[in-house]
């Protein structure tokens, strides 16, 4: 600030400067983020965690809960592997120059991808309810485990799960009724991560 600017009482902004050590190092400061412009940056990577985690989930069950996957469960766990897969171009993508063009389509593409797993899981939990029928294929069969089909080619007869039976419930929601909650947020999510456009550190 000069003597000038004392004198006349009105100091000038762009006289104003702040000097020293402190000042440097408040120049060099990054801009600091909240979780939530963290989360938008890096959506596609959480998105990626988040279809990895879904898979995990359902394989565990299949695994020590000894839980076949019905048609309609498979059809779910194969949405979550294109989800995955889009996830995983726009995270490799985000790491070069077409980063800012790709960012907000292949985003989108995400909420897409989510958005048609949860009104297929939607459609799923409603057959459980009785409130409509599945698939024909789906009530007339499905999917049986690696155990199941090795008990099938040894002579002995195993029934196949129905896509209308919930085989497990948890506050009242089967798995296909998280699932399509879940999917849901995540179809949101990116929706709101593709329009906010995210801050520069």
């Amino acid at each position: 600030m000069t003597i000038d600017s004392l004198e006349n009482g009105e100091p000038k902004a762009s006289e104003i400067r702040a000097t020293g050590p402190a000042g440097e190092a408040l120049a060099a400061a990054p801009v600091m983020r909240g979780p939530l412009d963290l989360a938008v940056a890096h959506w596609p990577l959480l998105a990626l965690a988040a279809c990895a985690f879904m898979l995990g989930v359902a394989h565990a069950f299949e695994t020590f809960g000894k839980l076949a996957p019905c048609l309609m469960c498979l059809k779910q766990r194969e949405v979550y592997w294109v989800t995955g897969t889009v996830a995983a171009v726009a995270v490799v993508l985000s790491r070069t120059a077409w980063a800012d063009k790709v960012r907000r389509p292949l985003i989108l593409l995400l909420g897409v991808g989510f958005l048609y797993g949860a009104g297929l899981a939607a459609y799923h939990a409603g057959a459980e309810w009785k409130w409509w029928p599945g698939p024909a294929a789906c009530a007339a069969g499905g999917a049986a485990s690696t155990d199941d089909l090795i008990a099938m080619l040894k002579g002995a007869k195993v029934a196949a799960p129905s896509c209308e039976k919930a085989v497990w419930v948890f506050l009242g929601l089967s798995m296909a009724g998280w699932n399509a909650l879940i999917s849901l947020g995540l179809a949101v999510a990116s929706v709101f991560a593709a329009l906010r456009k995210p801050k520069a550190v």
